[in-house]
């Protein structure tokens, strides 16, 4: 039985420990925020010792470092491998935020800040479990932890460092939490991840900005050309209109969509918790099928021409757009990303030239619900939150979930605890205060079980 009176006894020290965390702004997709990146890997060093590591490093790799720490206790014993990242998404746009994105505050029982879920506050759940468990002498299996800083660029460096460390990471089982549940209320876990392809769209018109009035309906305008290439990808069905696009996407099997349609889903409370009127995807499917199980086009952003104050009539030399697929399980992003930029070469317009450029991906990832580890995960939720965990498949991606079974061999546990209104990756994002003491309490309660189930 948890002992809740480590949670109460040590959270203001477990927030000021989180919060020194959260103030490094570890943005790895920003190359001026390359110094705080190592700054963000020795605070985990530290932090992990501090919670009964016997060995913690910072270690390089191709691009950012990662942090490697393990807690051994025998030899025979089964070994837990702990994965999170510490970098965040850039934290604009600044003027949407109640407060300032990397000093974390809390209000309204919850932590609001850049990274306070995704995924500094819930890496921080594993650790603070780990540390309940070598402070009461419950560890019974040996853990390693391997935290990286580039998940949010799409783990770049991430597959060679496991290739060249293979023994170092070798583990019976790995445990992430950098997932979210269907609710505070109703707890689950995370059977399946979309893969990810991401490109970047360049094109170009003119040699340089024109005078729209000069040239305005004799020359093909960048922008102009852009938006139609893109409104074409997707159709009046929500179908996704590259050749061979569906050639390997499997179709979601009748138990399983029965199983989906039984999960509580109240779309009016969807709708109004994002701001929209209508719900709009692909025709035949639910919207929980859409949004976990079937594939997705999403222009990410776009620019180009003059978007400074008042007006100035130009024509631009050049227009971009960053554009990305969710994958389903079977469909491999390398497949993908060539068909993407062959198809969109092959129908740009002769007046003007088109450049795609593949930025990154991965492939989807399926756990299986009767391994050990996820039943034990599944009895950790149910005694931390009062009820069992749904099994479902969720529509985000962690691309290096995949490669730690191509190349480790060894299956994933995604034991989550964010929730949709904790705006990851948007303004605002937060993490909540009773969520994260249950957190802490599932994955002590996890590790003990583990040794049960597992032998």
């Amino acid at each position: 039985m948890f002992d809740k009176s480590f949670i109460t006894e040590n959270e203001p020290r477990f927030m000021e420990e989180l919060f020194s965390l959260i103030r490094i702004p570890s943005i790895s997709a920003q190359p001026a925020h390359k110094p705080d990146m190592t700054r963000c890997a020795e605070r985990w060093r530290e932090l992990l010792l501090a919670a009964g590591a016997d060995h913690a490093e910072v270690m390089p790799s191709a691009g950012n470092p990662l942090v490697f720490a393990e807690k051994r206790v025998a030899d025979d014993a089964k070994t837990v491998l702990v994965y999170a990242h510490y970098d965040v998404m850039p934290a604009e746009p600044l003027e949407l935020w109640q407060s300032e994105p990397f000093e974390p505050v809390v209000r309204d029982g919850r932590i609001f800040a850049r990274g306070a879920d995704d995924d500094k506050g819930q890496a921080f759940v594993q650790v603070k479990a780990f540390e309940y468990l070598v402070s009461r002498g419950l560890l019974h299996h040996n853990v390693k932890f391997i935290f990286e800083g580039e998940e949010e660029i799409g783990s770049p460096s991430l597959a060679a460092f496991l290739e060249a460390h293979k023994e170092m990471l070798r583990a019976d089982i790995i445990l992430v939490s950098d997932t979210s549940m269907l609710g505070a209320d109703l707890p689950s876990l995370t059977t399946g991840l979309r893969g990810l392809a991401y490109w970047q769209i360049e094109v170009t018109g003119p040699n340089r900005d024109l005078h729209s009035g000069h040239f305005g309906g004799a020359v093909a305008n960048p922008i102009n050309v852009l938006c139609e290439l893109i409104a074409g990808i997707v159709d009046a069905d929500g179908r996704i209109t590259i050749p061979g696009f569906y050639d390997d996407v499997e179709e979601v099997p009748a138990e399983e969509r029965a199983m989906i349609a039984r999960i509580p889903f109240d779309e009016t409370a969807y709708k109004t918790g994002i701001g929209v009127d209508e719900l709009r995807g692909e025709k035949g499917y639910s919207t929980l099928e859409r949004n976990s199980c079937r594939p997705a086009f999403d222009v990410c952003g776009i620019w180009g021409g003059y978007t400074g104050e008042g007006a100035k009539t130009v024509i631009p030399s050049k227009a971009y757009a960053k554009v990305s697929t969710r994958l389903v399980p079977h469909q491999q992003h390398e497949k993908i990303s060539k068909l993407f930029a062959d198809y969109i070469v092959s129908i740009a317009p002769r007046s003007v030239k088109v450049t795609v450029t593949p930025l990154h991906g991965g492939e989807g990832y399926v756990c299986p619900i009767t391994i050990p580890a996820y039943r034990a995960a599944e009895e950790g939720f149910a005694r931390a939150f009062g009820s069992r965990p749904l099994a479902v498949r969720r529509g985000g991606s962690i691309p290096i979930i995949s490669d730690f079974e191509k190349v480790l061999g060894v299956k994933t546990v995604l034991m989550g605890f964010g929730l949709e209104s904790d705006a990851i990756h948007s303004p605002n994002e937060n993490f909540r205060l009773d969520i994260f003491r249950k957190g802490i309490e599932a994955v002590a309660e996890f590790h003990q079980l583990y040794d049960d189930y597992a032998e």
